[in-house]
């Protein structure tokens, strides 16, 4: 299975519905009480692109990107509107967002993370896809514009030195979620008044 890195389309993402999925195993004891434990480490992501299609020209677009990607065969880029920067949607990019490392003197290459923090509890994701030109690098809270650069496939970033040790090294970046189709069969339903539907589309996070 190959990658391609083309974006889903914006305008037709940003109606879609969706966001992360976690499992559970939830063991219910005879005396009413609850034994949960997590099956997955991290969340996956699942939406459904179908809400955001308003016009026949959007089921033409989503046929002929479906067609490209060969079903459920190839993955994509997906924008998710609701979680696709570094800081809060109301915020600007500062290079200052994120904490991805802490430097070593030796190591040259840090993954891009984004950070879940509710109370006491915190859940670190992985970004492989940031968007090309958003990223920002920071070296113990100073903006770094050189000597660095960013593997917008991968989300790993590299230093032409690497940082010194007990260097914190920060983030900013725009990013887009991997995906594919999740589904081989578009059901389109063809009409005189809406131009054409599709009850569902469902994509999935791929997480390699």
């Amino acid at each position: 299975m190959a990658f391609h890195e083309v974006r889903f389309p914006d305008n037709i993402s940003r109606g879609a519905r969706g966001g992360p999925e976690r499992r559970t195993q939830i063991v219910e004891l005879a005396s009413g009480d609850e034994e949960r434990n997590a099956s997955w480490a991290n969340s996956r992501r699942r939406y459904d692109i179908a809400y955001g299609i308003r016009r026949a020209d959007d089921l033409a677009a989503v046929v002929a990107f479906f067609e490209a990607r060969n079903g459920r065969l190839h993955g994509f880029r997906y924008k998710d509107w609701a979680d696709y920067k570094s800081c809060a949607p109301s915020q600007a990019i500062d290079a200052t967002d994120q904490q991805i490392g802490i430097g070593t003197g030796a190591a040259a290459s840090f993954p891009l993370l984004k950070n879940y923090t509710s109370g006491a509890q915190a859940w670190t994701r992985a970004i492989a896809k940031p968007v090309a030109g958003t990223v920002r690098i920071a070296l113990d809270g100073v903006a770094q514009m050189s000597g660095w650069s960013v593997d917008t496939t991968t989300g790993v970033v590299s230093f032409d030195t690497a940082p010194g040790a007990g260097i914190a090294i920060s983030a900013g970046f725009e990013f887009d979620v991997p995906v594919r189709f999740d589904t081989d069969t578009l059901d389109v339903t063809l009409d005189l008044e809406r131009l054409g539907s599709i009850t569902s589309i469902p994509l999935i996070e791929i997480r390699r």
